[in-house]
């Protein structure tokens, strides 16, 4: 349980030291977001190791996309995700989702 919570601190902490982006910027680079960002709970490739944390490895990107857009708007409720989706373009946020799209998943159904 308190590993979960200094993870959670430590990407809330990158969340908040991130400055967000004027939207006529060029978006940052996917893979560097992942790996500067989302690794932390969910794994460079998507495939999180972290309890609670979901597997986004191989996800379907507009669904990602989406996903993110709605913790950014509130749509969706969780504290770390609306506070790292702050930081987002749209663009960043397909791209994000592209880039999970193409990694392989670990999930599987139990027998």
């Amino acid at each position: 349980m308190f590993n979960r919570f200094v993870r959670a601190c430590v990407v809330l902490g990158m969340c908040i030291g991130w400055s967000a982006q004027a939207e006529d910027e060029v978006p940052r680079d996917a893979a560097k977001i992942v790996g500067e960002v989302c690794v932390s709970c969910h794994g460079q490739d998507g495939n999180a190791m972290v309890m609670g944390a979901p597997k986004l490895g191989g996800q379907k990107a507009d669904y990602l996309a989406k996903a993110l857009m709605d913790y950014q708007s509130g749509a969706r409720n969780n504290a770390i995700m609306s506070a790292f989706s702050g930081t987002l373009s749209p663009a960043e946020m397909e791209a994000i989702g592209k880039y999970f799209e193409g990694q392989n998943s670990t999930l599987s159904v139990p027998k």
